[in-house]
């Protein structure tokens, strides 16, 4: 191969990676491939009903593994299979769902290291301000909206902001309006 040739073959390289690495696709977006739903995955729903079936595989003939019970629960979805939706819930546990049985509400469930504490629950966004409530670890809260580290939640009873470390159901870098 000539040395002109060489060149023009270096060059060509060149530019198709730089038009790889400056697209505006992060690098974690281009290596997975695209969900059934369109929707990103992972990502965090909430349950819509009070009796949802959980099964071992990705359809209804594969058996119930277990039943949740509590609507507004959050779990993660994981996966995507037609219609079905690999989901992970606060303790660690998955199985599949069927994707009409999850609603895009987003909701959370208060987490403490000591779960005889109490978490704070303030009037704004400042460990400053004044404490509005303080809730148990398991309480299950709609998040109404997230900065980079404060959201703000409301349930029965309580409405005020949170620190988001102590919430399972948002990302640490998530923002929700």
């Amino acid at each position: 191969m000539s040395p002109a040739r060489i060149c023009t073959s270096f060059a060509a390289g060149i530019m198709f990676a730089g038009a790889i690495v400056c697209s505006g696709t992060p690098a974690y977006a281009r290596d997975t491939p695209p969900s059934t739903s369109g929707l990103p995955v992972p990502r965090y729903v909430s349950l819509k009903s009070d009796h949802i079936n959980v099964r071992v595989g990705p359809t209804k003939d594969n058996d119930v593994a277990w039943v949740y019970t509590r609507a507004g629960l959050p779990v993660e979805v994981t996966a995507e299979y037609e219609n079905w939706r690999r989901v992970r819930d606060s303790e660690g546990a998955e199985g599949w769902v069927y994707h009409s049985m999850l609603s895009g509400r987003r909701t959370a469930v208060v987490t403490l290291k000591d779960k005889d504490a109490l978490a704070p629950l303030y009037e704004s966004a400042s460990e400053s301000s004044e404490v509005a409530a303080r809730l148990q670890a398991g309480v299950v809260a709609q998040v109404k909206r997230c900065d980079i580290s404060w959201c703000r939640i409301a349930g029965n009873g309580f409405d005020g902001w949170i620190e988001k470390q102590r919430l399972w159901g948002v990302y640490p870098d998530e923002k929700v309006n």
